[in-house]
């Protein structure tokens, strides 16, 4: 199936919205560099998204540098017409770390993973096939 997306009229980044548990939106970036989804948790806390129980803590770097985040279960994850069922993704809080971002996060390849996509930039659409 073929989906529109949109961009940021300052940045250029591609913006997706993405359903946790079939109930939450979020506004994120997709991130085509970014190997793992991450969440803000200040998102997920304003939404009241049940967090739960912390899988596993890690170290990751990004652009602001090396930072601990958490890892946590979803119970499913859609966007592009495409679901995941219990994918782990990262949380950290943005503001902690002075990030000020208009998105909830970033979704990353993981989230593509077993998947056929291909981003056409020019028609600003995304083809993906599960």
């Amino acid at each position: 199936m073929i989906y529109q997306f949109e961009r940021d009229p300052v940045g250029g980044t591609l913006l997706v919205e993405v359903r946790l548990n079939r109930i939450y939106k979020m506004k994120m970036v997709l991130d085509t560099a970014a190997s793992i989804t991450t969440f803000d948790v200040n998102a997920l806390r304003v939404v009241s998204y049940p967090i739960g129980n912390t899988i596993e803590t890690g170290m990751v770097e990004t652009a602001s540098g090396i930072m601990p985040v958490d890892i946590i279960e979803t119970n499913t994850m859609s966007a592009f017409g495409h679901t995941v069922y219990g994918m782990n993704v990262q949380i950290y809080d943005y503001l902690v770390y002075g990030i000020i971002s208009g998105y909830e996060g970033v979704l990353g390849l993981d989230f593509f993973e077993n998947t056929k996509f291909c981003i056409d930039m020019v028609n600003q659409t995304i083809e993906v096939h599960s």
